[in-house]
């Protein structure tokens, strides 16, 4: 098992130490939290040990997983890296690309592993289709959420649309060729709403649009590539797949057949996955044990996150300029 501290005992790092506390996989020793006031009043409630001063946290510990805000991710990753430790960091992994950059040559250079928490990477419904997504040429997500005054010190694209970003760029083996995009802000200082148009090099085309002042959630992908088309519900956890193959000569009565404006005839099919149930986010923090106990590349590399979080500061960037 290898020992690991919290930094941040916020809404999302409270549940990290619950889950933490249950794994078989983690030795959970203690969080530290920059409000001691809270850090006191989370240890008195829920039994977790706090420590006052982060030196010492990160010095008891194998891996330190950082909730804290994206402001402080940088100190906190530099800090843990330098002491010789794993880090697990939620997304997005730091507030300017540079920090990240930097990241990764500390990651290097102390021969540690890092990971990033985009934990829709862990979701199901995408687990269970990822590896049939195969070269898609047109992308759209939708990913709406009711209004939460909890993160939105920063844009939506950062806040929620990342989420899509990094998915997508783990299944589209191509660099980004452009980005046009517009956010507005309606209640935030910063964009609530974004909507952002990404072509790839080799072809593919990802629409993204993402909003956090809307009346109902919403969080789907559609993937269209060639004989196939595959939904992904992330907030239901469902997949829909629907594929194409050449049409039979003596066709089924049952069998639904289409023919083109060439006469060429194709037969459509249902191919749904099998959905298993999981905590997503324990998943992601275990995964990250057997990168390190296996020696393995984890699921979502620091390489990766910085790459999203480019992308993500890229369509920020283009909302006044509307192109790279």
């Amino acid at each position: 098992m290898l020992k690991v501290g919290v930094l941040g005992a916020g809404h999302l790092g409270k549940i990290h130490l619950r889950l933490l506390k249950e794994s078989h996989k983690y030795d959970l020793i203690g969080f530290y939290d920059a409000d001691i006031i809270n850090g006191n009043k989370v240890s008195a409630e829920l039994g977790y040990t706090f420590f006052d001063n982060i030196n010492e946290l990160i010095a008891a510990v194998d891996v330190v997983d950082i909730v804290t805000p994206t402001l402080s991710h940088y100190e906190c990753a530099k800090k843990s890296i330098e002491s010789g430790k794993h880090i697990f960091i939620e997304k997005p992994i730091t507030h300017t690309l540079q920090e990240a950059e930097s990241l990764l040559e500390l990651e290097k250079t102390y021969g540690v592993k890092g990971q990033v928490g985009h934990v829709e990477r862990f979701n199901p419904a995408f687990t269970s289709i990822k590896n049939t997504i195969e070269q898609p040429m047109f992308i759209e997500s939708h990913r709406l959420a009711e209004f939460n005054p909890r993160g939105t010190d920063v844009p939506v694209v950062l806040d929620l649309m990342i989420h899509d970003i990094d998915a997508i760029l783990s299944v589209v083996n191509s660099e980004v060729k452009q980005i046009n995009a517009s956010g507005v802000a309606v209640i935030s200082q910063s964009p609530d709403i974004a909507n952002a148009r990404i072509e790839f090099k080799n072809g593919c085309v990802a629409n993204l649009t993402a909003s956090r002042i809307s009346l109902k959630n919403m969080r789907k992908s559609r993937f269209f590539q060639k004989d196939a088309y595959i939904s992904v519900d992330f907030l239901e956890k469902k997949v829909e797949v629907v594929k194409m193959k050449d049409a039979p000569k003596e066709a089924g009565d049952f069998d639904m057949i289409l023919q083109n404006a060439e006469g060429i005839k194709k037969q459509i099919y249902f191919e749904n996955p099998t959905i298993a149930t999981n905590n997503a986010i324990l998943d992601e923090l275990e995964s990250f044990s057997d990168a390190i106990n296996n020696d393995t590349t984890p699921v979502v590399s620091l390489r990766q996150g910085t790459q999203a979080l480019k992308v993500a500061l890229q369509i920020i960037s283009s909302f006044n300029t509307t192109s790279l």
